[in-house]
Parts: C-alpha cells; sequence; structure tokens
C-alpha cells in the first residue's frame, strides 16, 4: 500500500492497526496490514489464477518459458481488439 515513513509505521503499530516484521538486527522491515477478521496479514498461498507463462521442456533435455496467448476476450466473453490501443501508445511513445 505504499512507503510509510518510520514516525508513521511505528504509530500505525502502537495503534494496532499493521503487524510489523523485523529484521535479525531488530531493525523494522515492514509493517502488514490486518485483514478484516483479525487474521494472519499474510497469506500462506498465493492466489489462484490463470498462468500466462510456464516452463516447458525442450527436446534436448533445457528448459525456456512459454507463453499462453490470451484469448482476446473481455469479462462478458465479447471479442475485444486491442490492436488500435497499442498502435496508439506506439505512437505516442515515437512522438515524445
Amino acid at each position: 500500500m505504499g512507503f510509510r515513513t518510520p514516525k508513521a509505521a511505528k504509530r500505525l503499530i502502537a495503534g494496532g492497526y499493521v503487524k510489523p516484521s523485523y529484521g535479525r538486527k531488530g531493525h523494522l522491515k515492514a509493517i502488514w496490514l490486518l485483514q478484516n477478521d483479525g487474521g494472519n496479514p499474510i497469506e500462506t498461498h498465493p492466489r489462484a489464477g490463470t498462468r500466462y507463462s510456464f516452463l516447458q521442456s525442450l527436446d534436448n533435455g533445457g528448459r525456456c518459458w512459454k507463453l499462453r496467448r490470451v484469448d482476446g476476450r473481455d469479462d462478458d466473453g465479447m471479442p475485444v481488439n486491442t490492436r488500435g490501443v497499442f498502435l496508439q501508445v506506439v505512437t505516442d511513445c515515437l512522438v515524445a
């Protein structure tokens, strides 16, 4: 949620709004925002979602990253064409 000054971080810790994380020498490393139910703010498992890249084994024994194509549909399943937006961004970058 962004950077906090040490003074602001200590104030949040004292108020019980965040959970602190300290390094081995006792220095404050990070603060974690508590969940609404008061549970552990650090997730034990990453959120599940669609993987768009994964390791692929090659015939020669090596490995490389293979990218999965995005199907180009919005949340309602309708086709989306982003070529015009992409070309506008490229044009803006070349002009600047």
